[in-house]
């Protein structure tokens, strides 16, 4: 007689696909502090529908911002994280509806048309060189969470504000931290009450990869590059647009 927790268990095939998956984006996440779903998200969703990898996402985030903690807390800019995060929950309310509105095939190609846009930003956007005000919280805020609670992924556009507030890196670096895990904890709640979790397969899921995640973080906090911080953005980059090119491709033939 089989419980139905045990039936809810992911297959082993599942779990070594997606463990190497994790491992690099957990490295990567150890090195820049966001960043993970960028790199896990395009590929488990050539075997998973999105709509399942972003509450997946979610938990382990949230485990991987706790383990981090707020690093130089006293940095931290508490009055922007008190102008981002109302936005941020509003913003992530409905980034989780567009999430589970849409057909798989479709958030597949928005999923591969965002990160290919994300990069072309990256690459070919003029360096920034003067500071911006305090109303791009809202916009920035909601934009961040949209795009959070669709595919994870806020913490990219978080980080673009943030640079342009504060001049101390550590400063960057405390709030981007607090804010990442503000962030998680937001879309943790919101995929609970929506009752992602409910058949257990994907906590089950996620606490099968716990182990991977802690290893990856703990890679990438120890990681001393041979490569330049700019090559490795670089080897980054294309690996994210393989990636989503791979998954545009995948969903214009038909795949789920």
């Amino acid at each position: 007689m089989h419980l139905p927790i045990f039936a809810a268990l992911p297959s082993l095939q599942l779990l070594a696909f997606t463990a190497v998956a994790l491992l690099v984006a957990y490295t990567i996440f150890g090195v820049t502090g966001f960043g993970s779903a960028l790199i896990a998200a395009p590929v488990l969703a050539q075997i998973m529908p999105v709509a399942s990898i972003v509450p997946l996402l979610a938990i382990l985030d949230c485990a991987a911002a706790l383990t981090n903690g707020v690093r130089l807390g006293g940095k931290v800019g508490r009055k922007e994280l008190a102008l981002l995060f109302p936005a941020m929950c509003a913003g992530s309310l409905i980034g989780a509806a567009l999430l589970f509105h849409f057909a798989s095939r479709s958030m597949m190609i928005a999923l591969g048309v965002f990160i290919i846009a994300y990069v072309a930003w990256s690459l070919l956007a003029p360096k920034a060189t003067s500071l911006i005000g305090q109303f791009w919280a809202i916009p920035i805020g909601t934009i961040g969470g949209i795009f959070s609670g669709m595919f994870g992924m806020g913490g990219a556009i978080y980080s673009m504000y943030i640079s342009r507030r504060f001049e101390d890196k550590n400063a960057i670096r405390a709030t981007q931290s607090a804010l990442i895990g503000l962030s998680t904890f937001v879309r943790l709640i919101i995929f609970t009450v929506a009752g992602s979790y409910s058949d257990w397969q994907i906590p089950l899921l996620a606490l099968a990869l716990m182990p991977i995640m802690f290893l990856g973080t703990f890679m990438g906090h120890n990681l001393t590059l041979r490569m330049s911080r700019e090559r490795f953005f670089q080897f980054l980059y294309l690996l994210l647009i393989a990636s989503a090119v791979a998954l545009i491709a995948r969903a214009a033939l038909g795949g789920n």
